[in-house]
């Protein structure tokens, strides 16, 4: 099966790459296709989140596996066919953490492979990628929305900071 996928990049302007790729390919081969449809050299660490269908992120799934488990989370030990397992089912994926380069993955069609085609391919590319990736905005919580009543300034007073030093010691 052949698994056509459409990543858009998360910027104001519209950057889409179709793909098609092996459904037996791995995320490692998914990232690799990324990241040279979209021109970048792949020297960057990466990772896909798993999503639910309105991009809310979920679990993390690095390039590589940088815990000290057994359990050896990497792209390379998770299968496409098992991942995305069903049309529309997404994913987002972030290339180079210092600059965050964020892209909307979703599988757009399911077909049988007919082998006329050198996968993983690229079957469609809108738009220009910026030279730098878009700042990212990071909005926090809103202190009167938390219950935790030490994330206002007025509760430092409660603690002593004229010991600070001992404490450290």
């Amino acid at each position: 099966m052949i698994y056509k996928i459409r990543l858009i990049l998360d910027t104001e302007e519209d950057v889409i790459r179709d793909i098609a790729i092996d459904f037996n390919d791995s995320l490692e081969d998914l990232h690799n296709a990324i990241t040279n449809a979209f021109g970048f050299d792949g020297s960057e660490m990466a990772a896909f989140y798993l999503t639910d269908e309105d991009w809310n992120q979920g679990e993390e799934i690095p390039l590589f596996d940088m815990t000290e488990s057994e359990a050896n989370i990497s792209m390379q030990g998770f299968i496409l066919r098992d991942i995305l397992t069903e049309e529309k089912n997404k994913l987002i994926y972030v290339y180079d953490f210092f600059s965050m380069w964020t892209f909307f993955v979703e599988l757009i069609s399911v077909e049988e492979d007919t082998h006329q085609i050198e996968l993983p391919s690229l079957l469609l590319s809108v738009g220009l990628v910026p030279t730098e990736a878009p700042d990212k905005q990071f909005v926090s919580e809103d202190a009167s929305d938390n219950d935790d009543d030490y994330n206002t300034l007025e509760n430092f007073d409660d603690f002593d900071f004229d010991n600070f030093d001992e404490l450290m010691n």
